[in-house]
């Protein structure tokens, strides 16, 4: 569990570069997200980290953002379903009290 959230505080922490720090970049940096903003599967896979000398391995860290971002999708995905039967449940609600109250009020 420990090393989990080593591992998170070295992904998430963003120091300043310095020009002579030694980073060297695969690819260019994700501009930075909003934090209240909900994350979309492609800013995880497109999220890029600075390689340091002694840093993390880049492919491993690829890898496992895609593994992140496809369980979002999953999870996106499975709370559309739920939301879309929520309204089904609702409406079908609202249709059974409409026709009792009608069915009450002509007595």
């Amino acid at each position: 569990m420990a090393t989990m959230r080593s591992l998170i505080r070295r992904l998430t922490h963003r120091p300043s570069p310095s020009p002579n720090s030694g980073v060297t970049r695969h690819h260019k940096t994700a501009p930075p997200t909003h934090p209240r903003l909900p994350l979309r599967p492609g800013q995880i896979r497109d999220r890029c980290f600075p390689v340091r000398r002694r840093g993390l391995d880049p492919v491993e860290i690829r890898n496992f953002l895609h593994r992140v971002a496809d369980e979002l999708t999953r999870a996106q995905t499975a709370l559309l379903a739920v939301q879309e039967e929520n309204v089904r449940i609702k409406s079908a609600l609202r249709e059974w009290q409409s026709a009792q109250s009608d069915r009450h009020h002509y007595r």
